[in-house]
């Protein structure tokens, strides 16, 4: 019965994370124009992707990532040719963080505050640090390759999308790491609190 508990609670929080990856890139972000009618934007959508790896475990955490910004994308005008690309960028981001904080860190089995902070950043450090490398090489090819738009294009691009997505990655950082560590002993307080299989 536990393990059913703890099975439900997991997929009911994996939604709400999806649902505030959607809210928070849809709603939240700072779109820039880029040439070619394309855009890049300045959002904390990943921030909750990561925060899920961190509470729910890293494949969890990638699907609420890939399942909330993957509708995100589908449903605007803009980045819907997209929507491929960042199913499988967010799901890797999450099985990144996840994979550090739960397979190397096994930081929800410990109760020592340094060592769950230290541990929380690196593993947000790990999972957006790939996205910052990941997305611009990744989205250049695709535009390349995929789409078709034209070298220049796709390289001016990538250039614009490398910063913007180095931004939110360091205030994403911030962001969940504090909430991480604010959030966490809540929702043990509250029973709230998923066990992570190994």
């Amino acid at each position: 019965m536990e393990n059913k508990n703890n099975t439900v609670m997991k997929i009911a929080q994996t939604a709400i994370f999806a649902a505030l990856c959607f809210v928070t890139f849809t709603f939240l972000q700072i779109k820039i124009p880029t040439p070619g009618g394309d855009a890049t934007s300045l959002h904390i959508g990943n921030a909750f992707c990561v925060l899920a790896a961190l509470l729910l475990g890293g494949v969890n955490g990638g699907l609420a990532g890939a399942i909330g910004m993957g509708i995100a994308d589908i449903l605007d005008p803009i980045y819907i040719v997209g929507a491929p690309k960042t199913f499988v960028l967010k799901f890797l981001i999450g099985v990144i963080t996840g994979l550090v904080a739960h397979s190397i860190a096994h930081i929800s089995e410990s109760s020592d505050k340094k060592y769950i902070f230290k541990w929380s950043l690196i593993s947000c450090i790990a999972g957006l640090g790939f996205n910052v490398v990941a997305d611009p090489i990744v989205g250049y090819f695709y535009k390349m390759y995929i789409l078709g738009q034209p070298q220049e294009v796709a390289s001016i691009l990538a250039k614009w999308s490398s910063l913007s997505t180095f931004i939110n990655a360091v205030v994403s950082t911030i962001l969940v790491v504090i909430i991480y560590s604010l959030l966490r002993p809540a929702l043990s307080k509250a029973g709230l609190l998923v066990k992570i299989e190994k």
